[in-house]
């Protein structure tokens, strides 16, 4: 029998999703923001690139320019209320100290109870190789939610009026493929489609297909996919690590 997906908890209010690149919260997890903020809780986007070496036919100049753009176009569809870029290098982030104090500073900032990131680990699943720089910056985010609470880490930081916080609950891993937790697609998947089409210059580089039946098509396959052990709904999976 297939084991299933619990649902991802709800009390609480403010969640900071960090990610790598523009676009990594869109094929799929942003299904998950909509419904979230629609719920009446806040939602803020923090990205370690801007994706500047995302587009082969682009030089790293104009396509950080244009792929922040679109982000924020794709945040504000599914209703996320801030969105911040840390300009560590797209393709070579390198995971220690130096990314961890960035990520624990931006925890102590927004104070989230619930820290959203992408896999961390080598594979999506099967034979499917992860990026270096989805590893590194998934591993730094459930690492820096322990630095943010400790005051004898980063101790600079208290100097920069950045008091520790303590309040992270979870972390919630999207596209892991040991996922344990879930939440109902269906009230966001619509928005969550306008969403990851508003980096349609992205999409136009990746693909020769259609750019709405390739966005409609992935974030149908993602959530559907996970139906089956979330008693048969679409379904946003994730990884939750309990703090």
């Amino acid at each position: 029998m297939t084991e299933q997906l619990a649902p991802m908890p709800t009390d609480w209010q403010r969640a900071l999703a960090i990610v790598a690149h523009p676009d990594d919260l869109e094929y799929g997890a942003a299904a998950a923001v909509a419904g979230w903020v629609d719920g009446g809780r806040r939602v803020d986007y923090l990205l370690a690139t801007r994706g500047e070496a995302g587009i082969a036919t682009m030089a790293p100049e104009q396509a950080a320019e244009v792929r922040e753009r679109e982000q924020r176009a794709s945040a504000e569809v599914v209703g996320v209320s801030g969105v911040e870029f840390l300009d560590h290098r797209d393709g070579v982030i390198e995971y220690g100290p130096a990314l961890r104090r960035d990520l624990a500073a931006a925890i102590r900032r927004h104070r989230p109870e619930l820290i959203i990131t992408l896999n961390h680990h080598d594979t999506f699943g099967g034979t499917t190789w992860n990026t270096p720089d989805h590893k590194a910056v998934g591993r730094a985010a459930l690492d820096a939610a322990s630095d943010a609470g400790n005051r004898w880490i980063f101790t600079d930081l208290a100097d920069e009026g950045l008091a520790p916080w303590d309040g992270v609950r979870w972390v919630a891993v999207a596209a892991s493929p040991r996922p344990t937790h879930a939440v109902d697609a269906e009230p966001g998947r619509e928005r969550a489609v306008q969403s990851l089409l508003k980096h349609r210059t992205y999409i136009e580089a990746l693909t020769d297909a259609d750019p709405e039946r390739y966005c409609r098509e992935f974030v149908a396959g993602t959530t559907e996919a996970n139906a089956p052990r979330f008693g048969g709904r679409p379904a946003v999976a994730f990884e939750l690590f309990a703090r």
